[in-house]
């Protein structure tokens, strides 16, 4: 259809217009000055105008599409990076909770080494308390016996 407007003055346009004059020539007397050839042109100058008006639409209205599916995509990418901050933000608060644990675990294994060293501490004094104790058990008990004997 464009191909009729896209030619220049000598193409196809220029012979289907001197086909339609002689023929229009024969038959009408008032194609002579040109009139209906005149109302031709318009006539399909406005299909093209049309036609390139409705071009202009698709046109736009893909580009619309187009800006909606970006804006989407956008949207999506801008929520994805929201959620990556969150992952990245909970794993920062985890590592720091493994470190504070890390440091809770070290402060009570301190804590059970000295609760250790106490408890050997006091296990010495005590057996030391029970040397003593079995030893004065000893004398007592020779110091009974002795008397039991001297009686």
């Amino acid at each position: 259809m464009f191909d009729k407007f896209k030619k220049e003055e000598g193409g196809e346009m220029m012979e289907e217009r001197r086909e339609e004059h002689e023929t229009e020539a024969v038959t009408e007397p008032s194609s002579e000055i040109g009139i209906g050839e005149l109302m031709d042109k318009r006539a399909k100058l406005e299909e093209a105008i049309d036609y390139v008006g409705l071009m202009i639409k698709n046109l736009k209205d893909k580009r619309t599409s187009l800006e909606k599916d970006i804006e989407e995509e956008s949207v999506d990418i801008k929520n994805l990076k929201e959620k990556l901050q969150k992952v990245s933000e909970y794993i920062e608060e985890e590592n720091n909770g493994i470190k504070t644990l890390a440091n809770k675990r070290r402060q009570v294994e301190n804590e059970a080494d000295e609760v250790g060293s106490l408890i050997n501490s006091l296990r010495e004094r005590l057996t030391g308390i029970d040397r003593i104790i079995d030893s004065e058990g000893s004398r007592v008990k020779r110091i009974k016996e002795s008397r039991e004997t001297e009686v």
